[in-house]
């Protein structure tokens, strides 16, 4: 998959698009089907008031979120994509710099890691997972980020059972 990735202030300085790439690569390890080299994705590092801005107008919760995911790929159509053909776009993902940073403190990890957390939480979104459907489909997305993460050696965020 190909990662068009912006990072904006207030993110510090860092190594954000080869987080995002790692991120890219062990997700598709843990999800086959977003490994398809004919996919791509947009990264956006943002502000909180970007990222609520997003959130009010697309999904009409006036406030900030950890991050959000636009999916432009149907799960079957993403299932079905043949190896071969013309680039595809998956979808478009944005993380808030304020609430991610408070979330790191609160849970004692480190900025990277926990944006790690979220880039790849965005991807499953992209690829058609979703937390909020059932307590089981919440379980089977846990369990997809936990192994990717583990992969980078990035300890169990569920740990503490709060969720991103």
């Amino acid at each position: 998959m190909e990662l068009d990735i912006a990072v904006e202030e207030p993110w510090p300085a860092g190594e954000w698009e080869a987080l995002a790439q790692r991120v890219a690569e062990c997700a598709a390890e843990i999800a086959p089907e977003l490994g398809n080299e004919r996919l791509s994705a947009s990264l956006l590092f943002t502000s909180d008031s970007q990222v609520h801005e997003l959130n009010r107008e697309w999904r009409q919760r006036d406030k900030p979120t950890n991050v959000l995911s636009f999916p432009m790929l149907e799960r079957e159509d993403l299932l079905d994509l043949a190896p071969e053909g013309p680039p595809e776009l998956l979808g478009d993902i944005a993380l808030a710099h304020e609430t991610c940073a408070r979330e790191a403190a609160e849970k004692g990890v480190s900025l990277q890691d926990h944006a790690a957390h979220l880039v790849l939480h965005g991807l499953l979104h992209l690829a058609g997972y979703d937390h909020e459907i059932s307590p089981a489909d919440a379980d089977a997305m846990e369990e997809l980020e936990t192994k990717a993460l583990a992969l980078m050696g990035i300890g169990n965020p569920y740990e503490d059972r709060d969720a991103p």
